[in-house]
């Protein structure tokens, strides 16, 4: 797409959204601003496509901390946390749940992914008050430059730059930079550039998968 086309795509999305702005900083006003945020996200998340990608961002630049206008945000993603940062060409797959958080350029999210804010948003040391009811310690988590993190994995510690973090990963401790780390908790099997650690299966086997195709395919000949 050319650059004045999605200048122009990006002002008229603005203008869309602009009511929704309206409400949110009155509800800010009355709620809080996280609160308010949480409801209009939920909205947001609900429009599908590129449509409702351009409309989040337009939204977003105005309501977080900072939302680069390159940014892509997929259907389904919840923000919970004014104070996050979205840098320049950001990919957040669909249907992904982020908290404080700073991605940094060029990051990418495969789907689901969770990074609430910090690894201690409720406190849990005493028996005698509901957790719901004891003050956590939020914190930023960082996902440095140019990493990617697979789906379903859960963030609670920072990410170094050019790093991956395998599917369904937990990351409990902060990884180094240009590492692959995978697991739970997730440790480092790996650097970039480098072969990983990942077992290869033996030569001569073979999946499940492709043996139930194999055998399907015999009954079907």
């Amino acid at each position: 797409m050319l650059p004045l086309a999605k200048r122009t795509i990006r002002l008229l999305a603005i203008a869309i959204v602009s009511p929704l702005l309206l409400t949110h900083w009155l509800g800010s006003w009355v709620s809080g601003a996280d609160r308010s945020l949480e409801s209009h996200s939920q909205f947001l998340s609900l429009i599908p496509g590129t449509t409702g990608s351009y409309l989040r961002v337009a939204f977003y630049r105005f309501a977080l901390a900072h939302c680069d206008p390159s940014v892509t945000i997929s259907f389904g993603v919840l923000f919970s946390k004014t104070a996050a940062r979205l840098e320049q060409n950001v990919y957040i797959g669909p249907r992904c749940m982020l908290g404080w958080v700073r991605l940094g350029p060029d990051v990418l999210l495969g789907p689901a992914v969770q990074i609430p804010s910090g690894p201690h948003t409720h406190g849990v040391a005493r028996l005698d008050v509901p957790i719901r009811e004891q003050p956590g310690s939020p914190r930023c988590i960082d996902v440095g430059a140019d990493s990617w993190v697979g789906a379903g994995a859960m963030i609670l510690a920072d990410v170094g730059a050019q790093c991956v973090v395998g599917g369904g990963s937990i990351v409990t401790k902060p990884t180094r930079p240009r590492t692959i780390s995978a697991g739970i908790p997730a440790r480092e099997i790996g650097k970039r550039g480098e072969a990983t650690t990942l077992p290869e299966r033996p030569q001569g086997t073979e999946s499940p998968v492709t043996q139930a195709d194999e055998v399907r395919a015999e009954r079907i000949g």
